[in-house]
This record gives C-alpha cells, sequence and structure tokens, in this order.
C-alpha cells in the first residue's frame, strides 16, 4: 500500500544551511531516500519551494480568488514528501521515523487511494 509522508517543520528551524549541523541533517536526507530507493519502497519524492512561493486558489461563486502563500496558518508548513510503498501503517510509521527533519518538526502519514 501507498502511504504520502508529508514533510512539515516551521520555517528557519532546524540545521540551517552554512551551520555545522547542515551537512549531517542533508546526508541523512541522502542516506534516507538511498535506504527507501534501494529497498524498492519509494515511489517518488521531492521538497518544495519556500512557502513565499504559494499561492492559495479558492473559487467562490465562480469567481477565482488567489492568495499569496499556503492556505494553513500555522507556524509548521509542508517542506516536501516521500511516497513510499510500506507493508503496512507500522512499517509507513517505523520509515517515516527515519526522515530527518521528524527530529525538527513532524511527518504526517496518508494512505493513499491508488486509481487504476
Amino acid at each position: 500500500m501507498q502511504y504520502m509522508c508529508l514533510i512539515y517543520s516551521a520555517e528557519g528551524t532546524g540545521p540551517q544551511p552554512g551551520s555545522d549541523e547542515f551537512g549531517p541533517f542533508m546526508q541523512g536526507y541522502t542516506d534516507f531516500t538511498n535506504e527507501m530507493a534501494n529497498s524498492k519502497k519509494m515511489v517518488h519524492a521531492d521538497a518544495l519551494q519556500p512557502i513565499a512561493t504559494a499561492t492559495t486558489v479558492t473559487v467562490r461563486d465562480g469567481k477565482t480568488i488567489t492568495t499569496d502563500g499556503p492556505f494553513a496558518e500555522t507556524k509548521e508548513q509542508l517542506g516536501g514528501y516521500y511516497l513510499l510503498e510500506c507493508d503496512d501503517l507500522d512499517d509507513a510509521i517505523a520509515q517515516a521515523a527515519k526522515i530527518p527533519t521528524s527530529t525538527y518538526g513532524r511527518i504526517e502519514i496518508r494512505p493513499v487511494m491508488v486509481w487504476e
């Protein structure tokens, strides 16, 4: 079954580029991505551009309204995702716990309905 692991954190938290912690943090992502690819669990993964590039679209009464930024008004923002093929939710939880941002932010796991 496919599970979407949504990576949330507040911008500016966690290791920042140029810090001593940033290299090992990014290496953690490389290691996790390679592990998921080698185990055939990874379906796809990408990071998102910063929230300043987000646009939210709403249609009301036939009128399209756009606003800058994400819809959610929280400090934590969606920063990327992994789409994994896991045996079950327990397996998805075990894999998500390895995502480096899980120690600074949180990972939301959602089962995917695959339309075939």
